[in-house]
């Protein structure tokens, strides 16, 4: 009893998101496909609309659900200061982490050229 209404309850919370969504923020299906998909197959397409149907926006914030202080911000952004997102801050670093290495990997076949030229 209580897994069908925690079902209807998804189901309820999953098709208003899918029509109060704008049609630019819906992917990969129409939304009346969604909609059908989610009243068809319950459980599987709402977990599949929620993982991959809807566009979550670039600039995701957190709301508070209580009255905060007022110094303290009421919105926490996705965002750096300096405008890159979390991805592509990772990005950078995965790239200057492969330069790092790249460069440990010449002075290393360098030392092992000079060792060699020494030896010879």
């Amino acid at each position: 009893m209580l897994l069908t209404l925690l079902t209807l309850a998804f189901l309820a919370v999953t098709l208003i998101d899918i029509i109060r969504r704008d049609d630019a923020e819906v992917k990969y299906l129409p939304k009346l496909v969604w909609i059908i998909l989610v009243i068809l197959i319950p459980l599987v397409g709402g977990i599949v609309w929620w993982a991959i149907g809807r566009e979550y926006s670039r600039t995701m914030t957190v709301r508070l659900p209580y009255a905060a202080p007022a110094s303290a911000p009421a919105e926490i952004p996705a965002r750096a200061a300096d405008g890159r997102s979390t991805e592509e801050q990772i990005a950078d670093l995965d790239r200057e982490i492969e330069e790092w290495r790249l460069r440990e990997e010449i002075a290393k076949r360098k030392r092992e050229r000079g060792e060699a030229s020494d030896a010879g």
